[in-house]
């Protein structure tokens, strides 16, 4: 059973998100990749993906996540069957764009066929819980083998 875990990151956090949650996935084969060096045609609905995404500025992408997502924009694929999960990072303090670039993540893969799975999580860096402990225990709750049933 394959897991892609795609991370976008403007200060490092999502990165060691990510490496955390495949350290979490014993049983399973998992890649960790930058969404800044993944091409799109890589994306395979036969695979699970974990979309960990921090949010930037007013509420946008970080830079590390744009160029997947603009690739997404520019050649629109067909994303039907593909299964992929969110983890998004952001601060409550930014009251209006709080998580903005995990729920942009999700809506640009479910408007091209993609299916969201298990709890949009989504960490508060104004909150005590550290964002990798967070992903420890939220990694636990996805539904993988329904998810990976098939593949």
């Amino acid at each position: 059973m394959r897991v892609v875990i795609l991370f976008g990151s403007e200060m490092g956090t999502a990165e060691k998100v990510a490496e955390a949650i495949a350290e979490e996935m014993t049983g399973y084969e998992v890649s960790v990749s930058d969404m800044s060096e993944f091409d799109v045609t890589e994306l395979d609905p036969r695979l699970f993906h974990i979309i960990v995404c921090s949010t930037y500025g007013e509420g946008d992408l970080p830079t590390g996540a744009e160029p997947l997502f603009e690739a997404l924009d520019a050649h629109r694929p067909d994303l039907t069957g593909l299964r992929f999960a969110v983890f998004g990072l952001g601060d409550s303090v930014y009251d209006n764009t709080f998580n903005r670039g995990g729920e942009i993540a999700a809506a640009k893969l479910t408007a091209l066929g993609g299916t969201q799975l298990g709890e949009h999580a989504r960490h508060d860096a104004s909150g005590e819980t550290k964002p990798t402990a967070m992903a420890r225990d939220w990694v636990h709750t996805l539904p993988l083998d329904s998810a990976l049933a098939g593949a």
